[in-house]
């Protein structure tokens, strides 16, 4: 994932500059909604794909390294490739019922989206 410079919304000022809390305010609130509510959903697209389906998985409470570890179980847990991509958990093939169980033997909320 690329890294962008984050900027002070009120003053222009880089993030790490911002004297007046509103970039560690928007940052807070940008992290809050990649959260969602507290359930993690497992669905399928084929959509940009040349027809290829993939399950994403969205939700998941996890940062960085937690969620890149998490990942990188779940592809070998299913046997196949994926990626992980803005937060979202790609993974190749249609494995829908596999990872819901397995999200929630970790203990999550999880609901299959989509069709």
């Amino acid at each position: 994932m690329a890294q962008h410079k984050l900027y002070c919304p009120a003053y222009s000022f880089p993030e790490a500059e911002c004297l007046c809390g509103v970039a560690a305010a928007v940052a807070a609130a940008a992290a809050e909604a990649r959260r969602g509510d507290g359930v993690v959903r497992v669905g399928r697209e084929t959509q940009g794909r040349k027809g290829k389906g993939v399950t994403v998985v969205t939700g998941v409470p996890l940062d960085g390294a937690e969620l890149a570890k998490l990942a990188q179980d779940l592809k070998k847990r299913c046997g196949s490739g994926g990626a992980l991509k803005d937060g979202i958990i790609e993974i190749q093939g249609d494995h829908r019922d596999l990872l819901v169980a397995e999200l929630q033997k970790r203990g999550w909320t999880v609901k299959k989206s989509g069709g």
